[in-house]
């Protein structure tokens, strides 16, 4: 049961992943065409979209959080059991997926928005300059 749970968490992840690259895409296209010459541009789009992919599935797909139903866990001094994966566990799990994807997604966009903008600036800057 617990590798169909990895199974089904990583197909979710990479759905998720594939979606909001296809999302990004044209936006991340449009930013790098601006900031990096257009023969190496291309180059830099699937990179970040190859980013997105292995951020998406290794902050969704949580290895560690699926440990706990197949270790046995500790409820008291005496006491260790494994949890049961049942029906709400796995809404849990898929929800915990689904945002977990999303926010290392948005982690890593927002890290490189942030890095573009700064570039953005200093194409400007340096425009300005040549122009005057």
């Amino acid at each position: 049961m617990v590798i169909l749970l990895l199974i089904v968490t990583f197909l979710i992840a990479l759905t998720v992943s594939f979606i909001t690259a296809r999302i990004f895409r044209s936006s991340l296209d449009k930013i790098l065409g601006r900031l990096i010459p257009e023969d190496i541009s291309s180059a830099w789009s699937r990179y970040l979209q190859f980013a997105i992919y292995v951020v998406g599935i290794s902050s969704g797909v949580g290895i560690y959080q699926l440990e706990k139903y197949v270790t046995p866990q500790f409820i008291n001094e005496k006491t260790r059991e494994v949890v049961v994966l049942n029906a709400d566990r796995w809404a849990l799990e898929v929800y915990r997926t689904v945002i977990g994807t999303l926010n290392g997604i948005a982690w890593m966009l927002l890290v490189f928005f942030v890095f573009a903008l700064v570039a953005y600036i200093i194409v400007r800057i340096f425009e300005s300059k040549k122009s005057a």
